[in-house]
Parts: C-alpha cells; structure tokens; sequence
C-alpha cells in the first residue's frame, strides 16, 4: 500500500531582489490572489496555501474571534494584510492579523499605512513546512506585540520586548485561557464539525475564564 500525504502549502525563494522590484511584483501581483509573500535581505518567499493550511488558519481566526467575545475585547480582523515597511526593506503577509488592543486606532481604516498606523497587534503563521524566510525577524522589527506559530499539531506563543521575541507558555492577550490548547480543538473538528467543536471551544474558554477569576 502506498501512502501519500496531501502537502500544506507550497514555498517558492526568489534570491537577489532588489526591495524596489519586490515592490513592482506586488503592485503586479495585486490583491486578488492567493500567494502570500515574505521579503528580507533579498530574499523573496512565495507561499502557495492549500487545504489544510487554509482550514487551520479559518479555524484559528474563529476562535480568536470567540476569545475576543468572551474577554469583552473589540477586533478588526485584517487577514493577510500586506505588512511592509520601505525604512527596512522587509514585508510579510501573516495567514492572518488581527488589532485588538490598538483596535479603536484602525478601526475605521480602510487602509493600513505602517508608517502612521500600529501594526497588528497579534500575527499568526500557519507553518506546516519549514519557512525560507524568517517571518519573525520581520514581524519583530514592525514591532508586532504578538505572534503565534502553529505547525500543524504544535501552536507556540511568541512576545516581543526589546526588539526580539521569547516563546512563552500565555498569551499576553488572553492570560487567563490555555491557548496552547487550540490544536486539539483543531482536532476535533476532524471529529464533530467546526459549529459543534466551536460551541465546546466556547464552553471551554468561559470555563477558563471562570476558573481564573477564582483564583
């Protein structure tokens, strides 16, 4: 019997781009596509996401969503928003981004201009392969409070202080809840369906909530 496995995504490296032609290929490139790109130090990465990529960043984003709710926090979803700054010559578009802290500085904002705007105030990645780039150099240097990683099975929580990020075990943003649980939510959508593994996430996360508020 032969298993085959359905690949994540897929990854493209361009060398030697010059920042102003990475910045003629995404005005080229325009919006309405489904590659996401990450520039540093003339390196271009070129991520293709596929199925199972794109089903564990819809999933995450909802229950980042229910988190919000039930900590009473406003967001602005920003998705892959195209995160450059021409002072530094790094771009990145993370799965998805979201402004919840700085969430009333963007709120009407139809367009995120780095240079006046905050950036996201959390980022994820969705890495089921191994990145060209290093994302969260970038990330660090446009100074995202926030960033998380999830690989397929692990979700690993990253803050930034001092211009560079350390792995802790909470969210700054939702200290009272395990996030670090989430995949084994992602898990049990295989099982039960997104909509019931969504309710259970929910009952979870008041039970946390309520749990805290004990202590």
């Amino acid at each position: 019997m032969v298993t085959t496995v359905t690949p994540a995504e897929t990854r493209t490296i361009l060398s030697n781009i010059s920042w102003q032609t990475f910045k003629t290929m995404l005005a080229e490139m325009g919006q309405e596509r489904k590659n996401r790109l990450a520039y540093d130090n003339g390196i271009l990465e070129i991520i293709t996401p596929l199925m199972p990529h794109e089903n564990s960043n819809r999933l995450i984003e909802v229950f980042v969503g229910v988190l919000c709710e039930e900590f009473g926090l406003e967001i602005k979803r920003a998705g892959s928003l195209t995160l450059t700054r021409d002072d530094l010559e790094r771009a990145s578009e993370p799965d998805s981004s979201y402004y919840i802290q700085n969430e009333a500085l963007v709120r009407d904002r139809e367009n995120i201009d780095l240079a006046i705007d905050p950036p996201p105030d959390l980022v994820l990645e969705v890495e089921y392969s191994k990145p060209k780039v290093d994302k969260s150099k970038i990330y660090a240097a446009i100074g995202v409070p926030e960033f998380w990683r999830y690989n397929g099975s692990v979700l690993r929580i990253y803050r930034l202080g001092d211009g560079e990020y350390t792995e802790v075990q909470t969210s700054p943003t939702f200290a009272a809840v395990d996030v670090k649980e989430i995949p084994r939510f992602i898990q049990e959508t295989k099982k039960n369906g997104e909509m019931a593994t969504t309710r259970a996430f929910r009952a979870w996360v008041k039970q946390q909530i309520a749990s805290s508020t004990k202590q």
